[in-house]
């Protein structure tokens, strides 16, 4: 924040506490007694009548213990501008605090499972507990409580893998994530319109599903043109550089021509973030048994 913006948020911040303070005193100065009267303002509706009293002191004392601790609170905690307060606290380091004090306390929890190879520790009640609330925790925002994906994010319950199911391709693909990226039209930047048309084609055929024969016939020299280094000449996929399988109906962007096409035209550009920053290897290890258990 700027010396500007931090000056102008004290100075609203400060002055509206001040403010306050200012009222309540200049309130209770204006009122002649501290005692009740009969006096009335003149307000008077469905016959209760407002009276001109003042308030009562545990009330008025409320309302000052208030603006004290509103000054307290921002000379300890961030609140003026730039001013981190005399604490020095912040959200990150308050964070960071809950987690070491979590590893400590739980550590001993994770730390017996994480010596234990991934297919055996599948097996394991008690750490697949674990690893599914760790997944609900860090997974299940993009591939959803069940793991079932949705569009732009993988499955992980069928037996499709874009970088490899294997136990030491799932541990690799959390700790380190990927990252996925379909070039817009492949390797053939000046493919034409009618090229993309024969192209997608030529990929519904693979599943039976083409809606031009003679289009996907063309279609199969674009493809060797475009596709085949990453996709292969079957069209098969590469799990080392996670570019799927196309020949088996399991689709990350849709199965219909328009989806299809949409990812020849314009590319399609995928993160897996890493958990390796996030996680503690021992958690890594039960969460990669867990979506290892998914489809096995």
């Amino acid at each position: 924040m700027s010396t500007f913006w931090s000056i102008w948020v004290s100075v609203i911040v400060l002055g509206t506490v001040f403010g306050c303070w200012w009222l309540l005193w200049a309130t209770r100065k204006s009122q002649t007694t501290d005692t009740e009267t009969d006096r009335t303002m003149g307000h008077s509706f469905d016959g209760i009548e407002e009276y001109d009293n003042p308030l009562p002191k545990w009330w008025f004392y409320l309302f000052v213990a208030t603006c004290i601790f509103a000054l307290g609170y921002l000379a300890l905690y961030p609140g003026l501008g730039n001013f981190k307060g005399l604490l020095g606290w912040t959200s990150t380091n308050q964070w960071e605090a809950e987690v070491a004090a979590a590893e400590e306390k739980y550590g001993e929890i994770y730390a017996q499972f994480g010596d234990t190879a991934i297919p055996e520790l599948a097996q394991n009640d008690d750490a697949m507990k674990i690893g599914q609330r760790l997944f609900a925790n860090n997974c299940s925002v993009c591939h959803g409580t069940a793991a079932r994906g949705q569009v732009g994010f993988p499955n992980l319950t069928d037996d499709d893998w874009l970088w490899g199911g294997q136990p030491d391709q799932i541990l690799h693909s959390i700790a380190q994530g990927r990252n996925g990226n379909m070039p817009a039209k492949g390797v053939m930047p000046n493919m034409t319109n009618e090229q993309v048309d024969q192209v997608v084609n030529y990929v519904l055929s693979f599943s039976g599903r083409e809606e031009d024969a003679e289009a996907a016939k063309a279609g199969a020299q674009v493809f060797a043109q475009a596709c085949v280094a990453c996709h292969g000449p079957e069209g098969k996929g590469m799990e080392a550089m996670g570019a799927p399988n196309l020949t088996d109906n399991v689709w990350l962007y849709g199965s219909t021509y328009e989806w299809i096409k949409e990812t020849v035209m314009n590319g399609r550009q995928n993160q897996m973030p890493a958990q390796g920053g996030r996680l503690t290897d021992d958690q890594i290890q039960i969460l990669a048994a867990y979506v290892y258990s998914l489809s096995n």
